[in-house]
């Protein structure tokens, strides 16, 4: 690898969504990843969450188990977990012994409500986080129950990414105190983040009711229409001159239509913009636009995607074992970043990591009898 955390050892205790998520953005960054899984833990196929690292199978209920990943945390630089508050203390690979072993790792804690608080400690999906945030709330249509926006929101953006980035700030704060450090990254304090735009509209009292505003579909120059064949488009035409072009393709004058900004036209606004695309299909809206300052692009299936020709002219998506996974990024100018292999079956590289530890064939052959590694 060439990445920027090239020669950067990252421990990963295996779980589910944002932790393996944000290990995923570490891996592909450079970062040498080690995933330590369950014995017995099975593969999703195409599984790109563990794409890049080397998985090691061990019962860290076990205090051999726990001893090895001691081992390897000590010679890591980064550890990454995503329990509930307590459980890692309780398996004896919390902060406290880690930091003891190591003073300079970087301790990364992913949960959804936090290490503190009422909730700390309580069950919950992206969704329930999103909704005592307030994002949930401000996303649907007017009239409907606010809609799940998948779980990108608070797993991936909200979760691990403000993980992999709080990592790699305290990697880079690490260079200057040589001191390692225990990060708290909550999915609820990553939505708040990602809301800080909202809530001040909302402060100013220039955000309403769901559904109505400039950027959640209230407005006909922002929002996605419905085209003859039952595919859509989606429009983001604001600015003026952009709307003005959006206007002429359509055959549309702002008269008939009234002034863009004035919400209360808005939803006749929309009906008659609805009638227009209805009468051709998604590629004949493309073609006409195509060329067109307009902020209009068709809304692509998530198997169209992965061949638009500008995904293709930038090698967005790369293949790997017969699926398509979506390349590293950022893109560097220098330290250039090289395409991860597939997921490793949980356990196929536990001899070359217990190996590179000191351990002896015999002693492994004498844990794995144990059931302690696999």
């Amino acid at each position: 690898m060439t990445g920027p955390l090239t020669g950067t050892r990252v421990v990963e205790l295996a779980a589910q969504g944002p932790g393996p998520f944000a290990c995923m953005l570490l891996a592909d960054l450079g970062a040498e990843v080690v995933s330590i899984e369950r014995v017995g833990a099975r593969r999703y196929p195409a599984d790109a969450h563990s794409r890049g690292r080397r998985s090691v199978a061990v019962n860290i209920k076990d205090t051999r188990g726990r001893d090895v990943v001691l081992d390897l945390i000590e010679r890591s630089d980064v550890m990454v977990e995503g329990y509930r508050p307590g459980v890692a203390e309780r398996l004896g690979l919390g902060p406290e012994e880690c930091l003891v072993r190591n003073p300079r790792l970087v301790y990364g804690r992913m949960t959804g409500w936090g290490q503190d608080g009422p909730l700390a400690t309580s069950a919950g999906h992206d969704l329930n986080y999103l909704a005592l945030s307030g994002a949930l709330h401000a996303i649907g249509e007017s009239g409907h129950g606010p809609v799940p926006p998948l779980n990108l929101v608070a797993d991936y953006g909200g979760g691990g990414m403000l993980l992999a980035l709080g990592i790699t700030a305290a990697l880079l704060e690490r260079a200057a105190s040589g001191r390692g450090q225990v990060i708290d990254a909550a999915m609820v304090d990553g939505v708040a983040l990602l809301l800080a735009p909202f809530l001040a509209m909302a402060a100013r009292g220039s955000w309403s009711a769901r559904g109505t505003n400039l950027l959640d579909g209230g407005a006909h120059f922002y929002r996605t229409y419905e085209t003859s064949d039952g595919k859509w488009v989606s429009v983001g035409a604001i600015e003026p001159r952009f709307y003005r072009e959006f206007l002429r393709v359509l055959g549309l004058a702002e008269a008939d239509l009234g002034p863009q900004m004035d919400r209360n036209s808005w939803p006749s606004a929309t009906e008659r913009v609805a009638a227009v695309f209805a009468t051709r299909t998604r590629e004949e809206w493309t073609r006409s636009f195509e060329g067109v300052e307009a902020c209009v692009q068709p809304v692509l299936e998530l198997t169209e995607a992965t061949a638009h020709p500008h995904a293709a002219a930038r090698g967005m998506f790369v293949e790997i074992d017969g699926a398509p996974h979506p390349r590293p990024a950022p893109r560097f100018s220098r330290t250039t970043l090289e395409m991860p292999h597939s997921a490793e079956e949980p356990g196929t590289s536990t001899c070359e990591v217990l190996t590179g530890l000191g351990l002896s064939e015999k002693e492994i052959v004498d844990l794995r009898a144990a059931g302690v590694v696999a």
